[in-house]
């Protein structure tokens, strides 16, 4: 029975994997292996187990209950993204991103490099680092026009926008799911990773400024003026400070951060109502108000949120934990650590391989393979490979496959421009993680 699981779980792991070849978006096979793992665990009444992450061992339970505590722990990370991209499409609503092009004023190859890098560092920290490769592929069509060009930068703008997220809580799915997994804390993950990121960052970005793509000047063909919304710049910082306050949130409440998220929102969508005029009851069912609603930034924005990525999400994190809670996955880890005693290396192969195939099912899984208790270092690694590494290959980040859509990137030309030097980033900030957390820990 074992057998039939793991391969309904690796033929819709490879199905999603090659979404683009198959031409099915990978909502559907996540969403359709989930739903039949636990069809099979039910129908066979096979025995299903809690982890004990504190006694390291597991713990028979039922059906319901460990289902309705794996839909709880997914249900915590859908709300929580609702929450953010809530938020961000607000912000987009009243162009607030607008804002950041009018700092954009050289015209210097070189120097535009460094400041994109820096944008999407410090962005995808923020808003995350899906988002941050939007926005700032946006922005990078209305200042570069020659497309040669704008690939080069987009290359980067993965790459820095991927170690970005890696040191926030809020910054990438997968360390997301860490934290509100309970796996890391705020600080930790900083002092541990934000070095390491700066690192990833600096070194591909440094190496890339002195290749020839990246000498003179760009000859920019826009002049057409940029529509500011009056309240952009407003809802731009209101925004992006509601996001960054979630994490203090939790510290000073201690509850889930999906609820700090909510709180966010409401704050955000307050302003967005007043600032917009629009004279409506958000709850109101009626006809007039159901007509109002189309000037609403609030109902907006929630009709534009990306809802597969959140059934994905869905699908594949309790499919996972199908596995986990048949005691598969930690049974897979003390073999992986008999055979591999070195976990570092584990990890490191857990980052190459996020380039490969998704990052979030590596996570997921991660979680469920080891016990080690909060803050400790190996969490802090398995973030930052899973969260950087994907930066290899086009393929291997939401961040990276925005871009391929959004410009067109080919798979081969990211392969011989980009990779080499999103790995030189992988394995210098891994060095530095090591180096690094025998003084931190």
């Amino acid at each position: 029975m074992e057998i039939i699981l793991v391969s309904i779980f690796v033929l819709g792991y490879l199905a999603i994997t090659l979404e683009h070849n198959l031409k099915v978006d990978k909502l559907i096979p996540a969403l359709a292996m989930m739903a039949i793992l636990w069809a099979i665990i039910a129908l066979a009444h096979l025995p299903v187990f809690e982890v004990d992450t504190v006694l390291k061992k597991l713990v028979p339970t039922h059906i319901d209950e460990i289902l309705l505590h794996h839909l709880g722990k997914t249900a915590e990370i859908i709300i929580f993204l609702l929450g953010a991209m809530t938020i961000v499409e607000i912000i987009d609503y009243f162009n607030g991103f607008s804002t950041i092009k009018l700092f954009i004023k050289t015209k210097s190859k070189k120097a535009l490099l460094w400041i994109f890098a820096i944008l999407a560092f410090i962005l995808s920290a923020i808003i995350d680092n899906l988002t941050a490769t939007i926005v700032l592929i946006t922005i990078l069509q209305k200042v570069i026009s020659n497309r040669e060009t704008r690939l080069w930068f987009a290359g980067l703008i993965i790459i820095s926008a991927n170690a970005g997220g890696a040191w926030s809580p809020i910054g990438d799915v997968t360390t997301t799911m860490l934290w509100i997994a309970n796996k890391v804390t705020t600080i930790k993950l900083i002092s541990f990773l934000l070095i390491p990121s700066i690192v990833c960052v600096i070194v591909p970005v440094f190496i890339a400024s002195l290749l020839p793509a990246f000498k003179g000047e760009i000859k920019s063909e826009d002049n057409q003026e940029e529509v500011m919304h009056k309240y952009g710049s407003t809802m731009l910082y209101l925004g992006l400070g509601s996001i960054v306050f979630v994490p203090i949130f939790k510290t000073l409440t201690h509850l889930p951060p999906y609820v700090g998220m909510m709180f966010s929102l409401a704050v955000v969508s307050t302003f967005a109502e007043i600032f917009s005029a629009a004279k409506i009851n958000i709850t109101s069912l009626d006809a007039e108000s159901d007509a109002a609603s189309h000037h609403s930034p609030v109902h907006k924005s929630l009709s534009k949120i990306e809802l597969p990525s959140i059934l994905f999400f869905l699908g594949i994190l309790l499919a996972v934990a199908a596995l986990e809670s048949l005691g598969m996955l930690f049974g897979f880890a003390e073999t992986l650590n008999t055979t591999i005693p070195n976990t570092d290396i584990v990890i490191f192969l857990l980052g190459i391989g996020s380039a490969v195939v998704d990052n979030v099912p590596l996570v997921a899984a991660s979680i469920g393979m080891f016990s080690e208790g909060i803050d400790s270092p190996l969490w802090h690694f398995i973030a930052f490979s899973a969260g950087t590494g994907g930066s290899m290959l086009i393929i291997g980040s939401a961040a990276g496959v925005v871009a391929m859509g959004m410009e067109k990137i080919d798979f081969f030309w990211y392969f011989k421009k980009i990779s080499w030097l999103a790995f030189l980033g992988f394995i210098t900030g891994s060095l530095t993680f090591l180096f690094l957390r025998e003084f931190i820990a």
